[in-house]
């Protein structure tokens, strides 16, 4: 059994508390490709009934970090080369035009609020914290979004966001990417749409390239040599 610190259960709706704790379990690799996940076994390690692991497991299945099998439950998605190659065509399109949105739309809060993530990433990396400075590049992307304020793009990038993440933890130079983050705040931030969609499509298009083009079925999802 778990105490609520070590699943990050709180007093937000459990569905939610669980959810993020697996998300995180699959992002750090606790869960590989192909673990089976088990509403009963959950429910005993997380001391909570199967209703709340239902759900969570159900918006991780939208976000396509589970899948079904087969009536046999849940098991942690893999990611082949083609999926990856199909997500960046997606992510590209739809986030280019969230930074366009997001320098139209920006206000002064805004800005604010995505500098201080870009701090809290350096913060993070500077004390050895990954996970955390991964967490902190991650919120970054879903800020714009929020900032970019269409219900329709939001509606569309939701359900990939959890992979897109999945994708970016596995960067392995974190300062070169919080850097490529504030070069993108600063496009935003100048109210240049057409900077920000600039800026935005090198970013996405760079680690896209730096990703294999082949691989194993389930691939480690690892960074290109140079």
């Amino acid at each position: 059994m778990l105490a609520a610190e070590d699943t990050n259960i709180t007093d937000r709706p459990l569905r939610e508390s669980v959810r993020d704790t697996l998300r995180s379990r699959i992002f750090e690799g606790h869960y590989a490709p192909g673990t089976r996940l088990v509403e009963r076994d959950l429910a005993a390690e997380f001391n909570v009934s199967r209703l709340p692991i239902r759900e969570a497991l159900r918006m991780l299945r939208q976000e396509g970090l589970i899948r079904d099998r087969s009536g046999r439950g849940s098991e942690v998605s893999g990611l082949s080369p083609k999926d990856v190659e199909d997500l960046f065509d997606v992510r590209q399109s739809l986030e280019v035009l969230a930074c366009r949105l997001a320098a139209k739309r920006a206000t002064t809060e805004d800005l604010h609020h995505l500098a201080g993530l870009l701090d809290e990433a350096d913060r993070c990396l500077a004390k050895g914290s990954i996970l955390e400075a991964h967490r902190a590049n991650s919120d970054f992307h879903d800020a714009i979004t929020a900032i970019a304020n269409n219900d329709f793009l939001r509606s569309a990038l939701e359900p990939l966001q959890g992979r897109m993440h999945w994708l970016f933890r596995h960067v392995s130079d974190l300062p070169e990417l919080i850097q490529e983050h504030r070069d993108l705040y600063a496009a935003i931030a100048s109210g240049d749409a057409d900077r920000a969609a600039t800026q935005s499509a090198s970013h996405i298009g760079k680690y896209r390239e730096q990703f294999p083009e082949s691989s194993d079925a389930e691939p480690k999802l690892q960074r290109k040599k140079s």
